[in-house]
């Protein structure tokens, strides 16, 4: 009774908006408590997180792509995608969707590419004739794009969490991104396939915009080919990362000052970070007891009293983490979520990278699913229109997201097919 108390108690508190990393932490010492075990096991789990080879990449990536972020390189990306896509109908949607999800994945942050580029890409969309409802939704739903593609933080968490391979999961996500991006891509295209006419294409322009971007077009490249060629592991190219984005945008394009914007630059991304490592060191104290406790199988074997099937566990599955997307964070819900979700789903056969792409897929579908979904809320607040008005240019976005999901879901080929070929 005691012990119900208090837990009802840390609930309250929950409820009242106490930080989650308390919650997490007082929940973990209640219950290890009465289990009679040592409160030192969670000092242990918070060790095996710093020992974490893949830990240090969180910091770099996020330092890394918050400098690109505050430098032009948002603006250089939009010139050279309009020059590579603009002569198609509706090409300038295309190049929104690519420069946001290529922003999205090295940020892990969607809200900061709403903020930064939906207000530079969305008053040149309406200029260019693309009706206001369907510009307003593009840049709403470009916000969480790209958090299949590498070097995404929720990807990287989840390989931790999970105990995945990161780079494993870097390779997973590029297919289904990929599948996302077309479908909205296809759905762009099909909207100014009358009315709006592409931009003449200019080998001139082309060129142009490649010089303009020589130093930042690499990057991408410089990840894949480090990680998968064999030369540096996750860590290591998160390091070879900031370092060559420091000196690219600080030293050669000079939009960013070493001693004026890089100090707030680290101080505003490690603020991020450090939310997610105290969160996730507290949390894993708090998930270990639920794998001693069992939970996991006991809710496995509640679940098999209604679910007999993998497909059937799939959409449960999927309707379930659609919820959890709009109600929680994307870092919050991978850390709650996924180490009770892994071993179910291992139970019912589902491969745990597909299992990972499936996980995130909702997660960023979730981000735009009313009533509560985050990026509609920031959305709203930058572009200065109505929650309701966002509720409705959402719809036909989300729409064709969970289109791309159940494939991806039932597909699980798009997941691990490159990965087989690289066995």
């Amino acid at each position: 009774m005691t012990t119900t108390l208090i837990l009802l108690g840390i609930l309250a508190l929950a409820f009242f908006g106490a930080p989650l990393f308390t919650i997490f932490g007082a929940s973990a010492l209640v219950l290890f408590g009465k289990a009679g075990v040592d409160p030192m096991a969670i000092i242990i789990e918070v060790t095996r997180l710093v020992s974490a080879p893949a830990l240090v990449a969180i910091p770099l990536f996020t330092f890394a792509g918050y400098m690109m972020a505050e430098s032009k390189a948002p603006q250089r990306m939009v010139n050279l995608n309009q020059a590579m896509f603009g002569w198609l109908p509706g090409g300038l949607a295309i190049v929104a969707l690519i420069a946001c999800s290529f922003f999205t994945a090295f940020t892990g942050a969607s809200g900061v590419t709403i903020i930064a580029l939906g207000g530079l890409l969305y008053p040149i969309l309406i200029k260019r004739g693309f009706p206001e409802k369907f510009s307003l939704g593009l840049v709403t739903t470009g916000g969480s794009l790209g958090l299949l593609f590498p070097p995404s933080l929720p990807l990287i968490l989840y390989g931790l969490i999970a105990k995945v391979e990161v780079d494993k999961l870097f390779v997973a996500g590029l297919i289904p991104g990929m599948v996302l991006m077309l479908l909205l891509g296809g759905y762009s295209i099909w909207v100014g396939r009358s009315s709006i006419k592409g931009d003449k294409f200019e080998i001139a322009k082309v060129l142009t915009a490649l010089k303009e971007g020589a130093w930042e077009i690499p990057l991408p490249f410089i990840i894949l080919i480090g990680i998968y060629g064999g030369f540096f592991t996750a860590g290591e190219a998160a390091a070879v990362t900031a370092v060559y984005v420091l000196i690219v945008e600080v030293f050669i394009y000079k939009d960013l000052k070493l001693f004026g914007d890089i100090p707030r630059i680290i101080k505003e991304s490690m603020v991020l970070v450090g939310g997610i490592i105290v969160i996730l060191a507290v949390a894993l104290g708090f998930t270990s007891y639920l794998i001693e406790a069992r939970v996991p199988d006991m809710i496995f074997e509640w679940i098999q009293q209604y679910i007999t099937s993998q497909w059937m566990f799939l959409i449960a599955l999927n309707v379930f983490l659609l919820i959890v997307g709009c109600l929680m964070d994307i870092f919050s819900a991978i850390v709650v979520v996924v180490p009770i979700i892994v071993p179910i789903a291992l139970k019912f056969g589902v491969d745990p990278i597909h299992l990972g792409i499936i996980f995130l897929t909702n997660l960023e579908i979730g981000y735009m699913t009313p009533p509560v979904g985050l990026n509609l809320f920031i959305s709203s607040y930058r572009f200065n229109k109505s929650i309701v008005e966002i509720y409705k240019v959402a719809v036909p976005y989300l729409a064709i997201l969970i289109v791309g999901l159940l494939l991806i879901t039932y597909l699980p080929q798009l997941s691990l097919f490159l990965l087989d070929l690289m066995k």
